[in-house]
């Protein structure tokens, strides 16, 4: 249904979309919460472990770029996004089999791949379907299914951990089955959405200065500058096992900050669309470097717990602003464009965030690593302040 026959709601392509990250998500978070456990198990060092984080999303970035210059070129979004959830989908069973660090480290890329393939055409069908008015309506919606499904995943792989302590190979083999499922909705419900215009951009960076002056090349240069403050969650499950989290309860943790994000996702949206989504995405951002500054000086379980449940609020009120913004500040022909250069932002920062971060872990100390990146959020969230002064949205 196309944005002018439905102004309000949520179209059949989002709600597929929705289901679709519901069931991948619920695969990859019965896995992500304990690779750093078991990377650790494996002998990976901190600086290892935000190596992998970090190259995976940096390799991804680059594909993200193409994807969506691809996406634009040839119209075919549907096509790539369901290429990119198969790539993933279709490595997942290998995971069980690893037994070295490295190992770990390819198979994380290849995954990643995947993901950097399909977010940018999925992004722009996402956009194409939704009424402008309810865009952060509807990327709040997808974050917020996909954050049920990072709920729902941790939940599973505590069941599985009770039985079978430890055993982290059988939580990942089991991952494999909601990912396949992932694909059949996929292929069952996500609608092919028309574009307004092809690109006529001969390679992913044509027109990139045009759609990079303005306000859109400065939130880029924010969402930068966040990025690097950013590094990966692995760090906030490892510090929560040094504050004294089970290795049993830290999926149940990472549960509790997905159902709060799936909860409050959705009204993040609403926030956004409603009162600015610049001025929302500002909150957020000082919500996080708030949050960073107390995982450096916690020393309990119930202060772990606590800022777990404030990072949830982060991410509900950024989630669907993040997005919505892009297609707020581009033409509608270079949305696909567009949403390749933010993801590629957002993935080639992660490599020096993730790295950086764990390197100051490894030489200076947990607090100034995150004392690090809770000065650079509030960087950000200054720039971003610029922007709310001269416009909406």
């Amino acid at each position: 249904m196309k944005p002018s026959q439905r102004q309000t709601g949520l179209p059949r392509t989002v709600v597929a979309l929705g289901a679709v990250s519901l069931m991948n998500d619920t695969s990859s978070e019965m896995i992500y919460p304990l690779l750093p456990l078991f990377l650790r198990s494996l002998g990976a060092p901190p600086a290892f472990i935000g190596l992998v984080e970090g190259l995976a999303e940096s390799i991804a970035s680059v594909l993200k770029l193409f994807s969506g210059w691809l996406a634009d070129r040839v119209g075919r979004h549907w096509a790539l996004a369901f290429a990119g959830y198969a790539i993933t989908v279709l490595t997942r069973p290998l995971l069980p089999w690893v037994v070295t660090p490295v190992q770990v480290l390819g198979l994380r890329v290849v995954d990643r791949i995947g993901k950097g393939i399909r977010t940018a055409p999925r992004d722009a069908l996402i956009a194409a379907s939704a009424a402008p008015a309810h865009r952060g309506l509807a990327f709040g919606f997808h974050r917020a299914m996909d954050n049920l499904g990072a709920a729902i995943g941790p939940a599973l792989a505590a069941v599985v951990l009770m039985f079978a302590p430890e055993n982290y190979r059988l939580v990942f083999a089991l991952a494999a089955i909601p990912a396949l499922l992932s694909l059949v909705v996929f292929g069952w419900g996500v609608r092919t959405v028309p574009v307004p215009a092809r690109s006529e951009a001969r390679h992913p960076l044509a027109g990139a200065r045009g759609l990079l002056r303005g306000r859109f090349g400065w939130y880029l240069g924010c969402v930068l500058v966040f990025t690097l403050a950013n590094s990966s969650d692995a760090f906030l499950m490892m510090r929560a096992q040094d504050v004294g989290v089970s290795v049993a309860a830290v999926p149940l943790l990472w549960m509790g900050l997905n159902l709060v994000r799936s909860a409050f996702g959705i009204y993040g949206g609403v926030l956004a669309d409603r009162y600015g989504r610049l001025r929302i995405l500002r909150w957020g951002w000082l919500c996080y470097a708030l949050v960073y500054a107390g995982f450096g000086f916690a020393t309990a379980v119930w202060q772990v717990v606590g800022l777990f449940v404030l990072y949830a609020m982060f991410y509900a009120l950024t989630e669907g602003a993040e997005r919505a913004l892009v297609a707020d500040f581009v033409p509608a022909e270079q949305r696909g464009q567009a949403y390749g250069l933010f993801h590629f932002v957002v993935g080639i920062a992660a490599l020096p965030a993730s790295v950086l971060f764990g390197a100051f872990w490894q030489l200076f100390g947990v607090s100034v690593a995150f004392l690090t990146g809770a000065g650079l959020a509030l960087a950000a969230a200054a720039g971003v302040g610029l922007l709310v002064r001269n416009a909406h949205p």
